[in-house]
């Protein structure tokens, strides 16, 4: 039993009316400390790091509204990236927690208690919703998190990412993102395939395409503007069309081929290349919560 996997079950154990669960640090040593990102809700100070079953000085907790994280290169990652590196973490764990306020929170919402702070609309970012990384489910949101820290090129392979939700009421955590399980690759492949992610796996069983042989298509700079999203889709399509594997899979390795012509497309003198739309990020799968081993 690993370390979180220990954690999960002391912890319904102890839920369940168990006085004598309880978890035994020295024993994952080297799982040890665990870096947790979690909302800055207050409700919380009570439960960490005791809902962990984990001593004070083997727990790095890391806070922000909502327990979110927009970007694999966003402030938040940096934090996350110097608590690995620096502080020694071996373990990323996303919580959430039910009855989130961001959750419920419209975007008109607040906006309306900005105002009243004195924060005025024409100063802040067109797209409040991305900039707040304001979301309408708390497991969701763990997924999402989860899936960005573990493809951020910030956080290496070897740091397992789980994503858990904690009952606000009763202290009992469940799981959503098994980080054990989703940093698995599938049988076969090299270590370093298996510690990068599953698109590498991926793009080792596309057959007949070669990114670098990709034909842009010819005519003068200024109609590329309105041919390269079409182009785009069509290879990304075709990418898609002759790869096995999952939808996720298959739609990251798509995200490369966009990646690939945005980098490689022609160029005007003093422009930029056309924006070309991206498909949706990878996340890793939800995992059921998990009774006592």
């Amino acid at each position: 039993m690993r370390l979180f996997e220990a954690i999960i079950d002391a912890n319904h154990r102890a839920v369940a009316g168990d006085k004598e669960a309880g978890l035994h640090p020295a024993d994952f040593a080297d799982e040890l400390p665990v870096i947790a990102l979690t909302c800055i809700d207050p409700r919380l100070n009570a439960f960490f790091p005791n809902a962990l079953a984990l001593p004070a000085e083997q727990f790095i907790w890391l806070r922000n509204a909502g327990n979110i994280i927009t970007q694999p290169l966003s402030s938040t990652m940096r934090s996350l990236a110097l608590a690995c590196a620096i502080k020694g973490g071996r373990e990323i764990a996303i919580i959430g927690h039910t009855d989130c306020q961001v959750c419920k929170t419209t975007t008109m919402q607040l906006l309306d208690k900005l105002k009243e702070l004195g924060v005025e609309r024409h100063l802040l970012p067109d797209n409040l919703t991305e900039f707040f990384g304001m979301f309408g489910s708390e497991r969701q949101n763990v997924i999402k998190a989860a899936g960005i820290v573990r493809q951020s090129p910030l956080i290496g392979p070897k740091i397992p990412v789980h994503g858990l939700l904690l009952d606000i009421e009763t202290g009992k955590l469940d799981w959503v993102v098994n980080g054990y399980e989703a940093w698995q690759a599938a049988p076969g492949q090299t270590e370093v395939t298996k510690a990068s992610s599953p698109i590498s796996g991926a793009l080792g069983s596309l057959a007949g395409f070669n990114f670098g042989e990709m034909k842009f298509p010819e005519g003068k700079i200024g109609d590329l503007a309105t041919k390269a999203e079409a182009w785009v889709a069509q290879k990304a399509g075709q990418v898609e069309a002759a790869l096995p594997g999952t939808p996720e899979m298959k739609a990251a390795v798509a995200k490369q081929v966009v990646e690939y012509a945005e980098k490689h497309w022609p160029q005007p003198a003093g422009g930029k290349p056309p924006k070309l739309p991206l498909p949706q990020p990878i996340r890793p799968r939800i995992i059921q919560p998990r009774g006592r081993r």
